[in-house]
């Protein structure tokens, strides 16, 4: 008998691939020009993506591209060769705001970053990651209204959750946190300039206490020179690590809206958190 209330026997870890493009968006965003120095984001586009691309479709497994509109802008034809690759394209925020902004600036940011990827794919937008984690119930309210059905910026849990921002009935979205700061390249790279190997160590230690345990693995990455994961050996093991999951029993690789929409069908097994 399954003694877990949410996933099922045969379901012992779903495993999120989050790359947050964070191009020159990065930079621009914070009045700086994306040159020299702060030349990183420019890679993502260049070479970071296209080499998780080719790594990801090696492996077989699925991810999400989280993508501020004005990288989308500038990369367009990076935003279809996501998509054309079967992988999905989430919002995150036009230049990577700081995201303490006034209620129309941040519903107007919202509608803009939405129209653009809309209109590079052609097709429905379903996610969110706020580009720094903040966010209120209005956006939520603007999200939902724009027929998103995640969100995945808050920290607060092991699993997901549906998240409810109003008092309305259907003033619900399924939150798929992504808490573990461990599981994000950027500290280890931005702070503590941590080699790829003990990274691999760390995230496989990671994996080992989830699985089977919350099942729930979310793995943030950059595909940015510098503090990202898009450079050759911080890619290789990306490889590695991926290798290391694929031999276990019961995990499922999943994009978020795949497993968004798993976790509304099944949103009776689901706690449920509010705003107030």
């Amino acid at each position: 008998m399954n003694a877990d209330p949410l996933f099922p026997d045969d379901m012992r870890c779903v495993v999120l691939i989050g790359i947050d493009f964070d191009g020159a968006s990065h930079e621009v965003g914070r009045g700086i020009a994306p040159l020299g120095k702060h030349s990183w984001g420019n890679y993502s586009a260049r070479c970071g993506v296209p080499r998780h691309l080719e790594m990801l479709a090696r492996h077989g497994v699925d991810a999400t591209f989280f993508i501020p509109g004005y990288d989308a802008e500038q990369h367009p034809a990076t935003v279809e060769e996501i998509d054309r690759c079967g992988f999905e394209v989430a919002a995150h925020g036009y230049l990577h705001e700081a995201w303490d902004l006034e209620g129309a600036e941040e519903e107007a940011l919202l509608r803009k970053t939405d129209a653009i990827l809309k209109g590079i794919l052609g097709k429905p937008v379903l996610g969110w990651r706020s580009p720094s984690g903040r966010k209120t119930d209005k956006t939520m309210a603007v999200l939902k209204s724009l027929g998103y059905i995640y969100d995945s910026s808050d920290k607060d849990y092991d699993r997901p959750y549906r998240l409810r921002f109003g008092k309305g009935r259907d003033d619900l979205i399924i939150e798929l946190p992504n808490n573990t700061y461990s599981l994000d390249d950027f500290p280890f790279y931005k702070f503590s300039y941590t080699p790829p190997s003990e990274v691999l160590a760390q995230w496989r230690a990671e994996f080992d206490a989830i699985y089977g345990a919350d099942r729930f693995f979310v793995l943030s990455l950059h595909p940015r020179a510098g503090w990202g994961s898009g450079t050759p050996s911080h890619t290789r093991i990306l490889s590695d690590l991926i290798d290391y999951m694929k031999g276990h029993d019961g995990v499922h690789f999943m994009q978020a809206r795949t497993f968004a929409q798993w976790c509304l069908e099944h949103s009776n097994r689901l706690e449920e958190v509010s705003f107030t």
